[in-house]
């Protein structure tokens, strides 16, 4: 009998990596961290942007999520991964059983975290102009290859603010693709019904104890304190340091996202500085 499946999606720099360990360490879990990412990546892209149809997505994804649950050993099967945002209904559907975690944090936290830390592999201007190009002629223009750094969303040719983007420098587009991801996934999660989705902030899971009873009780895991105690040390941090947003990035972001920090309950929550 296969593996029951659950995907943990967010914007990423959302404690992915955190939630990953700590379910990694439960018995009868197998848990991965953006599962066959060369793979999912360059397709949630194209499905985003509709130059991938639903044939060939449910063909790659059961090569790849159906052949792994297929073949795993343990009773559930996770990946916490914000490629996966993208393809949520693809997933639900040919996941029928599939519970979906949507993990999020404070938009200005994520964004500066993308900028300062993965700047080389997140929307920089040469690799965000080469998707840019394949896009407005995937006919002509040759695909990128599957790393990481070329495949982040663009809007797409019918968004209002398709033109405005192309102006953007590689902070606003973060800022975009932060508000962006989350408006895909709240969107595509108000189709499935309650007992297959989960809403929680990475602080309130840092914060709360009761916040990590209720997630793992949704996704039919056992709670020890221990898995308490690993939030409240940052992981997947090659740099140690945190700073707030500059007044002009926190303007560009306000002017960006403002309106998924208000859908997100963050608007009235001031920044924090992450201490290491």
């Amino acid at each position: 009998m296969a593996a029951k499946p659950f995907f943990i999606v967010s914007s990423g720099r959302s404690g992915t990596a955190m939630l990953h360990k700590v379910l990694s360490g439960i018995d009868g879990v197998e848990m991965h961290h953006e599962y066959a990412v060369q793979i999912i990546q360059p397709l949630a892209v194209r499905r985003y942007l509709g130059l991938a149809d639903t044939a060939e997505t449910d063909r790659v994804l059961d090569d790849t999520y159906g052949a792994a649950l297929r073949y795993s050993e343990q009773h559930c099967w996770g990946d916490s991964s914000n490629k996966l945002s993208w393809l949520i209904p693809d997933l639900a559907a040919l996941f029928p059983d599939a519970r979906f975690v949507h993990l999020v944090r404070d938009g200005r936290k994520v964004t500066g975290s993308y900028f300062r830390k993965l700047g080389a592999e997140c929307y920089d201007d040469r690799s965000n102009a080469i998707l840019q190009a394949f896009y407005d002629d995937p006919a002509n223009t040759p695909a990128p290859p599957p790393e990481k750094k070329y495949w982040w969303p663009v809007p797409r040719k019918d968004a209002a603010d398709a033109q405005a983007f192309r102006l953007f420098d590689q902070f606003e587009r973060i800022a975009w693709h932060w508000a962006e991801i989350n408006r895909v996934i709240l969107d595509a999660l108000s189709k499935l019904p309650e007992h297959r989705k989960v809403f929680v902030r990475l602080e309130d899971l840092r914060s709360s104890p009761d916040t990590l009873k209720e997630l793992l009780h949704f996704l039919n895991l056992g709670y020890r304190d221990a898995h308490f105690a690993m939030f409240q040390r940052p992981h997947n941090v090659n740099r140690p340091q945190d700073t707030l947003l500059s007044p002009r990035e926190r303007d560009a972001f306000d002017r960006i996202a403002g309106t998924m920090m208000t859908r997100l309950g963050y608007a009235e929550r001031g920044e924090y500085v992450v201490n290491y």
